[in-house]
């Protein structure tokens, strides 16, 4: 039976009418209303083939890839040899020519090439520790491709490029990694990246806004082992912290710090200042003084005592 879909878009010149029917067997679009056939001999431009699971689908199918920029070559290029199993692949006789190949193969790769390939290794390992999701990782590498093609690397350590990128975009899509995090999985000092991260987002023109304390609140309750009632008290808290202009000014690892610990008073899920202050990255001073400041101003002050005398 012709598989018959209505189409919409066209004039019939016939009955003016704008419904229309695809009929996929006969390759023809004809009008719902008078039959008046519009158009004949439709070129069918999907696959000829059929694949009734996922196996058989991978088997058949004759497109690669799709491009990505986490790759130098956007996985496009094909290589010479990719180590010395394959040269033992290949007839003694030719060994020699293959070798010269490879060899030449190498010397002709642009410079911009093996800057890429280093970088985006470099990225792939960053991205792992930190967990970082796709889109966030083909956004750096597009950036990065960018900063090489306006000469922006130059003068500078591959290394704090990548790490300087990594903590813009991962701000830029809401999912925030503190300094200290990007330090410790890139081995760049946090110096370092503050000022590659101002010189390229000027360059590259890439305007962030300051991050919000509330887009760390559910990956630190993640790391804390704390259940999803406390982070939306956290939440609450900062959210109404907000509106009292309590946030503005202050780091925001430290404001969400304090807002979980407030939370976790309030929710009876105990977690000392020392054990939210090593998950988070500050130090227990700077949560005491952000946890007075926010149960002040929220008027919370006897409510959170309280219960934490019944603890």
């Amino acid at each position: 039976m012709a598989k018959k879909t209505a189409k919409r878009g066209n004039v019939c010149p016939e009955c003016k009418s704008t419904q229309f029917i695809e009929d996929q067997s006969r390759g023809e679009l004809y009008c719902a209303k008078c039959g008046y056939v519009m158009q004949h001999d439709i070129v069918d431009t999907g696959q000829e083939w059929r694949a009734f699971d996922s196996e058989q689908m991978s088997r058949r199918a004759r497109s690669g890839a799709p491009l990505t920029f986490t790759k130098h070559d956007k996985g496009l290029t094909t290589e010479i040899g990719k180590g010395l199993g394959e040269l033992y692949k290949v007839p003694a006789k030719k060994r020699a020519q293959y070798y010269r190949l490879t060899k030449w193969h190498k010397r002709l790769i642009k410079s911009k090439d093996r800057n890429l390939s280093f970088a985006l290794s470099e990225l792939q390992r960053i991205v792992s520790f930190l967990n970082l999701s796709r889109p966030i990782h083909e956004r750096i590498a597009r950036y990065y491709e960018e900063a090489v093609n306006k000469g922006l690397v130059r003068g500078r350590s591959i290394e704090s490029v990548v790490a300087a990128l990594t903590y813009a975009v991962s701000r830029e899509f809401d999912s925030p990694r503190t300094l200290e995090e990007i330090s410790e999985s890139s081995g760049i000092d946090k110096r370092e990246i503050g000022r590659t991260y101002r010189y390229i987002a000027r360059e590259l023109n890439i305007r962030i806004l300051p991050a919000d304390p509330v887009t760390f609140i559910p990956r630190f309750c993640s790391m804390l082992g704390l259940s999803d009632k406390v982070q939306a008290k956290s939440i609450d808290i900062l959210k109404k912290a907000k509106k009292y202009d309590v946030t503005s000014g202050k780091g925001p690892t430290g404001v969400a710090a304090a807002s979980i610990y407030i939370a976790c008073v309030l929710g009876g899920e105990k977690r000392t200042q020392r054990e939210v202050a090593d998950i988070v990255g500050v130090t227990e001073v700077t949560i005491r003084n952000r946890y007075k400041e926010l149960i002040e101003k929220l008027g919370i002050e006897e409510e959170v005592e309280k219960k934490a005398k019944e603890e």
